[in-house]
């Protein structure tokens, strides 16, 4: 296969005019949906405006900080990055525990993952991970984040829950609609238009939404380094249910590099992944200790080059600096941050719903086509995941406090059984 002839190479600089809008559209991609999983985290941590605030700046810094250390250091590829929503999975089935065990599993983890691909161990881990396995997984994201876009649809106590669920009904079609009919950059831009315009929608449709009351003495520009204080905290089941979070979140990582590669077909594609997935795990340590959830490189990017015909990582420098500065205009992100719960929750379900597509394109791609134990294969650890994640609170909360985290976790007990099934059950079966 060829290498596709772009209009910038991985290695070119565009002209300055050029370079800068460039890095604009990346960052208009980026920033939504920093804010959506961001907005879903911190409705779990804190309810003052102020700390919420902080966090989506901490998260800002993060995402530049990763995302200029991978296109200079790491991977060296025009790949986008943002907050794992693996990882948004394992912190909302972990809220009986503190945000310290929380961040401080994240941290472990991400340690373990560095050096898993430092050392090479991470390609014996790979190969567990079938394209079965793989296909299920990203279904079990989508479907174990549900009880949380429930959540998100019905929080507005102003709004009346049949008149949240019509509109949530009716924009997802909406977004749906405009996913079939645009094309281009529009397309990939549909995110951020989905928010602007569902957020206007709905205030327009209900008034009596007043949302959050965000503090209006937000300093124009303000440091976030003061409330960077991670109170290290270890709980052996938290910390569990993270690394098998984490085993999913390397196989994206790994699944994003691959994918731009594919594209652009740059040299020394080994080295490439053994950075990049070593840098994520720096990134991810880099969050634990500011008390944020990690990032990861998103599958997303190749769609956006293959639009603009440009392949140059350089156009995503402007960007990192873009999310830099963001991260120090509090003020800013209080406006930006101001959406609507039920549209963040609107947008979850789109998202999810591409990332059950993926899931598909996957299983529906396996060699040998697709058998009645593929479908058993998958079908079992969606059943179990889906089981687990909408048990009563009384139940979760009546089993033994070091294995709530794991037994309480549907995408955990999701993993844990495709990755039996695939590797012991049936085995050389299919």
């Amino acid at each position: 296969m060829n290498k596709i002839n772009f209009k910038y190479a991985l290695d070119d600089i565009p002209p300055l005019t050029e370079l800068l809008l460039l890095g604009l559209q990346w960052l208009a991609i980026i920033v939504p949906i920093i804010i959506i999983i961001g907005k879903a985290i911190v409705g779990l941590h804190f309810s003052d405006p102020l700390d919420q605030v902080v966090y989506l700046q901490k998260l800002f810094f993060i995402s530049a900080v990763s995302l200029l250390a991978q296109v200079l250091w790491g991977h060296q590829l025009p790949l986008i990055i943002g907050p794992a929503a693996v990882l948004l999975v394992g912190i909302a089935a972990s809220q009986g525990s503190s945000t310290g065990t929380i961040y401080s599993s994240i941290l472990i983890s991400g340690v373990v993952l560095l050096v898993l691909s430092a050392t090479g161990l991470f390609a014996k881990v790979k190969k567990f991970f079938t394209p079965q396995v793989i296909a299920t997984i990203l279904i079990l994201i989508a479907l174990t984040l549900t009880p949380m876009i429930i959540n998100l649809i019905f929080a507005s106590q102003q709004v009346a829950p049949l008149q949240n669920l019509c509109f949530v009904f009716i924009f997802v079609l909406g977004m749906f609609w405009a996913n079939r009919r645009l094309t281009g950059l529009w397309k990939t831009t549909l995110i951020i238009w989905s928010v602007i315009i569902g957020s206007a929608l709905y205030m327009l449709l209900f008034p009596q939404y007043t949302g959050i009351s965000y503090h209006q003495n937000f300093s124009p520009i303000s440091s976030f380094f003061r409330h960077v204080s991670l109170d290290f905290s270890l709980d052996p089941g938290v910390l569990i249910s993270f690394l098998i979070c984490f085993l999913a979140l390397s196989i994206n990582d790994l699944g994003s590099i691959q994918s731009i590669g594919e594209i652009i077909r740059p040299d020394n594609m080994e080295k490439r992944i053994t950075r990049g997935v070593s840098f994520t795990g720096l990134g991810n340590i880099l969050s634990g200790l500011f008390g944020v959830i990690g990032p990861v490189n998103f599958s997303l990017s190749p769609g956006v080059i293959a639009s603009t015909g440009v392949a140059s990582r350089f156009t995503l420098i402007p960007t990192a600096f873009g999310l830099l500065l963001l991260s120090f205009l509090p003020s800013t992100i209080a406006f930006i941050g101001s959406i609507p719960s039920a549209v963040t929750g609107s947008v979850l379900i789109y998202i999810m719903c591409a990332q059950i597509s993926s899931g598909l394109l996957v299983a529906f791609n396996t060699t040998g086509g697709f058998k009645f134990e593929n479908g058993l294969i998958i079908g079992l650890p969606l059943m179990l995941s889906i089981i687990i994640s909408f048990l009563p609170p009384t139940i979760a909360n009546s089993f033994p406090p070091s294995l709530r985290p794991i037994m309480g976790n549907g995408f955990v007990i999701g993993v844990l059984s495709v990755l039996i099934l695939e590797n012991v059950i049936y085995r050389g079966k299919k």
